[in-house]
């Protein structure tokens, strides 16, 4: 069968079938395309975004200064 044929048989399906079909072919051309992704051991970004504990005292604007006078010396 050609895909010549295969078109013209597909559009001759009630519209229903048509999308159940669209959708089969782009599964297929997914799993093909991009394969899953592999999965990865996230141990290693353990305490990322860890938050130094705060005091009363802190002052986000002096530590910022501070980060800054320390970084471009």
């Amino acid at each position: 069968m050609t895909l010549k044929e295969i078109q013209n048989q597909a559009l001759q399906l009630p519209t229903g079938d048509r999308w159940q079909l669209v959708q089969v072919l782009l599964d297929s051309l997914k799993r093909e395309v991009k394969p899953n992704p592999k999965r990865r051991n996230l141990s290693r970004l353990r305490g990322i975004a860890k938050i130094s504990a705060t005091t009363e005292e802190s002052n986000p604007q002096a530590d910022y200064a501070t980060y800054l006078t320390e970084k471009y010396q």
